[in-house]
């Protein structure tokens, strides 16, 4: 059973409760789940070949009335969207720096039914007294880089940044470590080798086969897909076939919204939803 299908049923055994009017709101938790899963994978950071780090510090950011309608239950929100990116780490064999916390921010600018998700590497006082000393290290604040200019080659701590103290390197990894889970590849959604994938786009119920490696969508007669819509550019963005597949703004007026959240790039799961001015693309993919 999948990680989200997982925090689906945790979260149906609330709804009985008080936390059932967090389903009044335009945001769906199972949505911000789905954000938090792929900001780990966006942000993932390698360290060595048995360990890849990823944030522990998560913030949400929702308009003013969504932020209203589940700011009561913040507590017990941040409680299972925690526990939910804890269990998808362990699914992908990431690592953490620190305990897991997911936090709900007001933001003006966002209207109701869109979210942000901004995370960072907060190191915990353990991981910090283990790591080197120095700037970044256990000297100056977990996750912040110091007063100054930083070293060369370093970047700062905060979020969208990876830390700035290294992790511990681990010790000898426990017997099976480095064997994948049987009946599953190892790393995340990796490919069955010499299977074919197909991918296709889905708008306004008419289906456009992705044959090339890039997808040029907008509203030009030079777009590969021509949107008819006043609200996009005309070169709005670009799909970018791989592994995984990607979608690029390229710097429309409106931008684009992928699965709920503004982003000029974002990585796309079959099933993704991307919106464009006022129409919606599905993203699908599948092998064979």
């Amino acid at each position: 059973m999948g990680v989200l299908k997982r925090f689906e049923q945790r979260l149906e055994g609330l709804v009985n409760g008080t936390f059932a009017k967090v389903f009044k709101s335009e945001v769906q938790p199972v949505e911000i789940a789905g954000a938090l899963q792929r900001e780990c994978d966006n942000n993932a950071s390698i360290w060595n070949r048995d360990r890849t780090v990823v944030p522990n510090d998560f913030i949400v950011e929702l308009s003013a009335p969504d932020y209203e309608r589940l700011s009561p239950y913040s507590g017990q929100l941040g409680d299972e969207l925690s526990g939910l990116v804890r269990d998808y780490a362990k699914q992908q064999r990431y690592t953490f720096m620190g305990p897991i916390k997911v936090h709900l921010e007001k933001a003006d600018d966002l209207d109701t039914g869109l979210y942000r998700v901004r995370s960072r590497t907060l190191a915990s006082s353990t991981s910090q007294s283990q790591a080197p000393s120095g700037p970044g290290g256990p000297g100056g604040p977990a996750g912040h880089a110091g007063p100054g200019a930083p070293p060369a080659g370093s970047r700062p701590g905060g979020y969208g940044y990876p830390p700035t103290t290294a992790p511990p390197m681990p010790a000898a990894p426990p017997p099976g470590m480095n064997r994948p889970p049987a009946g599953r590849p190892p790393g995340p959604a990796a490919p069955v080798p010499g299977a074919q994938v197909r991918r296709w786009i889905e708008i306004n119920g008419t289906r456009h086969q992705i044959s090339r490696p890039t997808l040029v969508l907008g509203r030009s007669t030079e777009a590969d897909v021509r949107i008819d819509d006043p609200g996009v550019s005309r070169r709005h963005c670009e799909i970018r076939t791989g592994t995984p597949s990607t979608i690029q703004d390229l710097g429309s007026t409106n931008g684009i919204v992928v699965d709920g959240q503004h982003t000029t790039r974002a990585t796309l799961r079959d099933g993704s939803r991307i919106v464009v001015g006022s129409t919606t693309i599905v993203y699908r993919q599948a092998e064979g």
